[in-house]
């Protein structure tokens, strides 16, 4: 948006009220805004005015369309007859039950006002709709008789102009460090630099003024400065509003705007990537913060709130903010009632929010920093390297899913050749390999077992004992368990850590569809944290344990083990 255009407004709305005022003394035709409605809206909108409440006599005076309709005896307003317009017998009654306003309203009407009506009617009785919604003409440049001012641009004529009906000479130009400091303050918010006084004190070229404003308007603190305007608008917080009113990480938002300021960003470019920058095709990174500007809005986690409620008041909230914003209209009013002078029915302001309510925004928001859904912003000085490898990332993740699908007929043939492996194949880091019989289970550190490759620990006391005896397996005698619910318990030395990747494997064999733990790593009163693996009727389940009462996740497969036959069994962590 350019920050010459941001000025351009306060300057034509000054020229238009110069013009209006230069006009004011004989206008060649009333204008209902500037004549009419004063009058009106100060004796008669109270009882025939936009407000159905305090409406009388079923008459609105302030719309056309309902001013000039049929009425039991004569329409209120007859465009360009008076005389059959009953508005103006009434003004001009001197019966007090026929008289309008009415004498218990204590307002009464001036001759002058009286007569404007009455020839307004005659004109036409012309309605005309808010004044910011007319749009404007450009006058023509008013002549100047007295050329001993100096005009420099369009707008000192009509200053001049005024002057001069009000006989008045023009001010002195403005001393060279009075001047900066005005236009400094203006456009940063801060006063000049001593330097710069003296810098711009000392250059006598015409253009001298004209280089300070593109020297300040190319500073950051003039993008800070106007940003910061802007953020103030669209109520940019860095906490959530209500409720506890946690921080909430928004700044990125906030920097893009200044940058947008910055690099004088097109306003209708500023507008499209705040409103739906992410819904933008290929969205850019900071298209997507962009559209952080729907973010910026009060929200709670306050219990008891309900979410529907909350999710219709965000909405509001986002419908006025844009209204108030972009279209500078008082949509607000239209929430509860069809708007009483903008154009705005209540079915369209509720139209309006549902650009708003098709988001993935929770009404809760947990009073967290970053509620979701939320963007990754990296370091501006990682962005490069960020997207880089984005790239990267998406070629390793189809190099996986290529070998994924290869790895079938590999794991294929490594059945085949498994058949002649010993258990557990010395390839691999086998903290502990154990035939589960005889006094071969043991305690062990877990440095201790790492190294251990042959089924005995290092160190520590026995486990389990002997009974029940052996049975033949694939690979040598194997733990019978006799279904009292007899496990084997490893204890603490086979933890699984948060921070690792391990795996456990069993060759078991059922009888019948039998039910209890198998092999587990939790002590008797299963204190602290560990692990278990069990049966549930013949099905194959493992069970997690934390260091937390409320932590111990579990699951059982799908079907059942076949009774009769060897089963290798892996759970993987």
């Amino acid at each position: 948006m350019s920050r010459h255009q941001a000025l351009r407004p306060v300057f034509v709305a000054l020229a238009c009220a110069l013009i209006a005022i230069a006009a004011r003394g004989a206008p060649p035709k009333l204008a209902f805004n500037e004549h009419i409605q004063p009058i009106l809206a100060e004796n008669c909108f109270a009882c025939h005015g936009p407000d159905s409440a305090g409406r009388k006599a079923k008459l609105r005076l302030d719309r056309f369309e309902f001013a000039t309709a049929k009425r039991e005896n004569s329409p209120a307003i007859t465009p360009g007859r008076p005389e059959a317009s009953a508005l103006v017998e009434r003004i001009f009654s001197t019966d007090t039950e026929e008289v309008m306003p009415p004498p218990d309203s204590h307002k009464a009407l001036k001759p002058a006002e009286k007569e404007l009506l009455k020839r307004w009617i005659a004109e036409g009785a012309e309605y005309q709709p808010h004044w910011s919604l007319i749009a404007p003409m450009r006058p023509a440049i008013p002549k100047i008789e007295n050329r001993k001012s100096k005009i420099e641009n369009p707008l000192d004529a009509f200053v001049l102009a005024r002057l001069e009906k009000e006989k008045l000479a023009p001010a002195k130009p403005e001393e060279p460090a009075r001047l900066l400091r005005r236009v400094t303050l203006d456009l940063t918010g801060l006063p000049p630099t001593p330097e710069e006084i003296a810098a711009f004190t000392r250059d006598s070229s015409p253009a001298a003024y004209e280089r300070a404003v593109d020297r300040l308007l190319a500073s950051d603190a003039s993008a800070e400065h106007f940003a910061r305007q802007w953020l103030d608008a669209i109520r940019y917080a860095d906490t959530h509003g209500i409720h506890i009113d946690n921080f909430r990480s928004i700044w990125p938002y906030r920097d893009w705007v200044v940058n947008a300021f910055r690099k004088n960003l097109p306003f209708d470019q500023f507008t499209l990537e705040q409103m739906a920058g992410d819904l933008l095709p290929d969205a850019t990174l900071e298209q997507k913060i962009a559209s952080g500007f729907n973010r910026c809005l009060p929200t709670t986690s306050e219990g008891g709130a309900i979410a529907a409620e909350y999710e219709a008041i965000y909405a509001k909230d986002r419908v006025e903010t844009m209204s108030t914003v972009w279209l500078g209209l008082t949509t607000g009013c239209a929430a509860c009632h069809d708007h009483k002078f903008d154009p705005i029915a209540q079915r369209d302001f509720y139209a309006l929010t549902a650009f708003f309510r098709n988001n993935t925004m929770p009404a809760m928001d947990g009073n967290v920093a970053d509620t979701k859904p939320n963007l990754f912003v990296p370091a501006v000085g990682d962005r490069a390297r960020w997207e880089a490898l984005q790239g990267e990332i998406e070629s390793l993740r189809a190099a996986q899913k290529a070998r994924a699908k290869a790895a079938d007929e590999d794991f294929a043939a490594w059945l085949v050749s498994a058949k002649s492996l010993t258990v557990p194949p010395k390839e691999f880091d086998v903290p502990l390999h154990a035939p589960l019989v005889g006094r071969l289970l043991a305690v062990a550190p877990a440095s201790d077992a790492r190294d251990n490759r042959d089924g005995v620990p290092a160190s520590g006391s026995p486990t389990t004992d002997n009974s029940p005896p052996a049975f033949a397996g694939p690979y040598g005698p194997a733990k019978r368990l006799d279904g009292e619910g007899r496990s084997v318990v490893l204890g603490a030395g086979i933890p699984l850590r948060r921070e690792e990747s391990d795996s456990i494997g069993l060759l078991v064999r059922i009888t019948g569809t039998p039910s209890g733990p198998l092999v587990s790593s939790l002590d008797a009163g299963e204190r602290g944290a560990g692990w278990e693996v069990f049966l549930d009727k013949g099905k194959i389940g493992v069970r997690l344990r934390g260091g937390r009462s409320d932590f111990a996740p579990s699951g059982t497969a799908g079907t059942a083990l076949t009774p009769g036959e060897w089963h290798h069994v892996l759970f993987t962590f």
